[in-house]
């Protein structure tokens, strides 16, 4: 089946992952990152009513759901502040240069082009400073815009039917597993990107070569 459309996540694809940082500031400072990230993230590969789920579906607001996270946090024994764990982040994560201009050359090409990210309202303005996204996708799709996050298939639906493409025609690529098992329970093809994310690119090409 030809691939149409080339489907990208944000956070972990155009830019180091978020999940790898903050695991590696936890190592650093002799903490588990196991339980941190559990604490901060509830179970990434599930929606459900976890704050940060909340948060990416436009619900509640940051501050709301830093606070909440930071009880969520105490009943684990660990202490949770949202805002020292991003601050530290904040300098490290650029946009990967290559991955923007595959994904122009890509759309150049005549590849139908969307992201889907799970995100939040306050962040906006900054992900989106850092590529751009509209030489580079026809259609965005945000979690915190729409009130549905991924694994949620509904938010895989909608990108396609926004895209005008069927889900067997499109692939996805995303640096969550959880993630990649909804896409494919969607009908999409999907490559998971690893923090190495040179060999799912390689995995696209075979893949757009195929066609």
């Amino acid at each position: 089946m030809t691939i149409e459309a080339v489907v990208f996540d944000f956070g972990g694809v155009f830019t180091s992952s978020p999940f790898s940082g903050l695991h590696k500031w936890h190592t650093e400072r002799g903490l588990d990152p196991e339980l941190g990230l559990r604490a901060v993230f509830g179970p990434y590969d599930q929606d459900t009513d976890h704050p940060w789920h909340q948060l990416e579906r436009g619900e509640i607001a940051l501050e709301a759901a830093a606070e909440q996270i930071k009880a969520v946090g105490a009943e684990m024994g660990i202490d949770v502040d949202l805002k020292e764990m991003f601050g530290a982040l904040g300098g490290e994560s650029g946009a990967r240069s290559d991955v923007v201009e595959k994904g122009l050359a890509l759309r150049a090409s005549g590849y139908r082009t969307a992201l889907i990210t799970n995100n939040i309202k306050e962040f906006s303005d900054g992900w989106r400073a850092m590529i751009p996204v509209d030489e580079l996708f026809e259609v965005i799709v945000d979690s915190s815009a729409v009130g549905i996050r991924k694994p949620d298939l509904r938010i895989y639906e909608m990108t396609l039917e926004q895209l005008g493409v069927a889900a067997e025609k499109a692939v996805f690529l995303d640096d969550a597993p959880g993630n990649i098992v909804a896409a494919r329970a969607a009908g999409m093809h999907a490559i998971l990107v690893e923090d190495d994310h040179t060999g799912a690119f390689a995995e696209l090409d075979r893949l757009l070569a195929e066609g």
